[in-house]
């Protein structure tokens, strides 16, 4: 080989590398971490919530932050501009995905509720293995968080829906059954029959960066799912619930 042939493939070496370290830069950091990065991320094991402050302080300084115990007696009466209309009825696509905490699903045209005369669109909804809120101190058997931003001030606003073992659930099968691929759903199937009692308040997200000034609704019917539903959840995250956290001085409304 030349010196002139010799130079000329170290050059193509450099630019596949540098492409493949751009193409690298670009993964989310959960994937990397799914493929064996070194960089250190939470979980709910040896980097678990007692961790979490160490990825972002909010997690362990807050004091509006979520998941929290309920407790029905000591509700007060919701604050009217907080009555909350759901217009999630869209029949779409969506993606299905274990994104290494839950189950996520991901609607190309989501949904929206309605806050205080303001749009929130429906951005993904994802499963715990049992519910993190807790009512009277218990656990529901399943939960799917309904995520929802405001597209002007990007406040976000969740909707959760407790499910119970019972018969089984349609909507959970066709999820179940196309992790890691694409799906037609109608998120509306997945609320209960009554929607409009729920409880309220202002809490965080459940993960880091465990934000604030999150608007929760934890909806009072749960849903149903078959045991054998619950079971498949929990094979893949029956643990990914965050502890429930302090309650403060905030107020929880109820309906």
């Amino acid at each position: 080989m030349t010196f002139k042939h010799l130079a000329l493939a170290v050059s193509a070496a450099a630019f596949l590398l540098s492409g493949c370290a751009s193409d690298e830069a670009k993964t989310p950091k959960h994937e990397e971490s799914a493929h064996g990065a070194h960089e250190k991320h939470w979980d709910y094991a040896e980097n678990g919530p007692t961790h979490w402050r160490e990825f972002s302080k909010t997690c362990g300084e807050g004091h509006h932050q979520s998941p929290i115990n309920i407790v029905p007696g000591k509700t007060v009466s919701l604050n009217p501009q907080y009555a909350l209309q759901l217009d999630e009825n869209v029949h779409t696509t969506a993606k299905v995905i274990d994104n290494g905490h839950s189950i996520k699903v991901t609607p190309k045209e989501g949904g929206y509720i309605v806050l205080n005369g303001e749009k929130f669109k429906l951005l993904q909804f994802h499963f715990h293995g049992k519910s993190e809120h807790t009512i009277n101190g218990k656990r529901y058997d399943l939960v799917a968080h309904f995520v929802h931003q405001n597209p002007k001030t990007k406040q976000l606003a969740v909707i959760a829906v407790f499910f119970k073992e019972g018969k089984n659930n349609p909507v959970l099968d066709n999820i179940l059954g196309n992790i890691g691929g694409e799906i037609r759903i109608d998120p509306q199937d997945l609320l209960p029959k009554d929607t409009q009692h729920y409880y309220h308040y202002i809490g965080s997200l459940t993960t880091p960066p465990c934000s604030e000034n999150v608007q929760w609704y934890l909806l009072k019917q749960p849903d149903e799912a078959s045991k054998e539903q619950i079971e498949a959840f929990r094979k893949y995250y029956v643990d990914n619930e965050r502890p429930v956290q302090e309650l403060y001085d905030r107020a929880i409304e109820s309906n």
